[in-house]
């Protein structure tokens, strides 16, 4: 029935037998399925988990602030960019003192660097510091890269 019926689950095929008559456990279809080798429902009829990332990768890049502690016991601090599909890590400025001036100022030297291929990108991930800014997200509007915020707290 599973391979019939690809969208069909454990307690949807558990249905159908007691139906016809043949009162079975969920959990014992479940097993009888697992051992089968044979997906869950959902998994079947679609694309796999990494064929999803894989497309989803291309339009992501992500920003966020490193902070790097000397041998001098100064922490200096990093902006850094991530291209998800390439993996390319972008160094976008190291400084002492980050403000919410020196951030759109990298944003904007990273655009230009990027050129054409900010085109292919969909998606800035943030999180919710207070040096990104409106003029900071004003910069990947003006490509169309929509910002997606980190959940607070998030750690």
């Amino acid at each position: 029935m599973a391979r019939e019926n690809s969208t069909w689950g454990h307690r949807r095929i558990q249905g159908e037998l007691a139906r016809l008559g043949y009162p079975i456990a969920p959990s014992t279809v479940w097993q009888i399925l697992h051992s089968a080798r044979i997906d869950p429902a959902p998994q079947r009829s679609g694309p796999t988990w990494r064929h999803f990332l894989n497309a989803q990768a291309h339009g992501i890049l992500a920003a966020d602030f490193l902070h790097l502690d000397t041998i001098a016991l100064k922490r200096l601090y990093a902006l850094v960019f991530i291209e998800h599909d390439t993996r390319r890590l972008h160094l976008a400025g190291v400084t002492a003192h980050p403000a919410a001036q020196w951030t759109v100022q990298r944003a904007r030297n990273l655009a230009m660097a990027l050129g054409c291929r900010m085109d292919s990108l969909r998606f800035l991930f943030r999180d919710r510091d207070t040096k990104y800014t409106r003029s900071f997200d004003a910069v990947f509007h003006a490509d169309d890269v929509e910002i997606l915020l980190s959940p607070p707290q998030a750690r």
